[in-house]
């Protein structure tokens, strides 16, 4: 690599100008809007975290809409984006911007990580962008171009990778011009050294790239496998009570927290409905009542990140004189879609529905 400090940014950035989206959050230094784009692309794609974005914005433009806002509301809003953590963390940022900034978005690094939710990273970012300060971004797509330039083989989920990175990634920062610079090496990943079967004939760093010239491109960079995926059982009751139904809020510390399903139990293994009727959690749900239940399940496999669930919807009938609310969220059928609901649920509404 040239010995020119400045060389790696100079070329990034020239890529930069010449490549880079046209995308709303790149046209402000407003840090709310910012903060929202980065916390939406930490696990969606720009393609469909724009319409969210966009969604989420004009519902809540600024950080007391967001602050004042119900928490149902704003989880409605990150339906379908999932990891619903990243929306109660929005949430609870926002009340603390209100509450211990006066409502105004903080100017400090140290400020900014102290918030709900937001990491190093994206500090980093908001910092950056919004206020120019010299602090260098550590995402995904970083990780991948420094792995690969600079021909660096510790897998980036290992104890060590983080300093090595985050120094390399901060030595190589051009201090005078942070968010250009960040910006480029972000977007020069996503567009340019991707995952796979990038176009290296046509990149600024083939004289370069460390990868490249040793046939590293495709392994690198190195990963340390993954815990193997876990698979769960959820058997939901779709109760139809003439015009009304039931949910249930998820409260523990689990996947889909402060969401609503409707009735469920949740099983080892796949299981029958003789069975589930069977069990005692079926009976503490709904006692002696008279049920009519549809023995065919509508099933969906529903795929995350780190689990494999395996769902089975029940269309239960009972008559209207049956109270179910020791228990359950009794509703109108009609406002389901008033409730916010994993995307799951969702497929099954959409499927039902229709």
């Amino acid at each position: 690599m040239n010995n020119n400090p400045n060389f790696f940014s100079n070329k990034i950035t020239h890529w930069f100008n010449a490549n880079a989206r046209n995308l709303p959050w790149r046209n402000t230094i407003n840090p709310y809007r910012i903060w929202i784009s980065e916390v939406i692309l930490q696990q969606t794609r720009v393609a469909q975290g724009l319409d969210y974005y966009n969604r989420f914005i004009q519902r809540f433009p600024d950080v007391i809409s967001l602050a004042e806002a119900d928490e149902n509301e704003v989880l409605k809003y990150w339906q379908g984006l999932g990891y619903y953590s990243r929306a109660r963390n929005l949430h609870a940022a926002a009340q603390q911007i209100k509450t211990q900034h006066n409502g105004i978005f903080p100017t400090d690094y140290e400020q900014v990580l102290a918030l709900r939710g937001v990491g190093e990273y994206t500090a980093a970012a908001i910092c950056s962008f919004a206020y120019n300060l010299p602090y260098a971004v550590l995402d995904g797509n970083v990780y991948r171009v420094l792995s690969r330039v600079f021909g660096i083989e510790t897998p980036i989920n290992a104890p060590k990778a983080k300093k090595e990175f985050s120094d390399l990634a901060q030595m190589l920062l051009d201090t005078e011009n942070p968010s250009e610079h960040n910006q480029a090496i972000m977007e020069f990943g996503a567009l340019q050294c991707v995952p796979v079967s990038p176009n290296c004939s046509v990149c600024p760093f083939v004289e370069q790239c460390v990868a490249f010239s040793d046939g590293m491109v495709q392994k690198l960079p190195v990963k340390l496998k993954k815990n193997s995926v876990k698979e769960r059982f959820f058997n939901y009751f779709f109760v139809q009570q003439g015009d009304y139904t039931y949910l249930k809020k998820r409260e523990a510390k689990d996947i889909w927290k402060n969401l609503y399903e409707f009735p469920l139990i949740e099983t080892t293994e796949k299981i029958d409905i003789g069975d589930l009727i069977g069990k005692d959690v079926f009976k503490t749900m709904f006692g002696d009542t008279k049920l009519q239940i549809d023995g065919q399940p509508f099933v969906v496999k529903h795929v995350l990140t780190h689990r494999v669930i395996h769902a089975a919807f029940y269309m239960v009938k009972t008559t209207e004189n049956v109270d179910l609310t020791a228990h359950f969220l009794k509703i109108p059928t009609s406002d389901l879609h008033s409730y916010p609901v994993s995307r799951l649920i969702e497929l099954f509404l959409e499927k039902y529905f229709s």
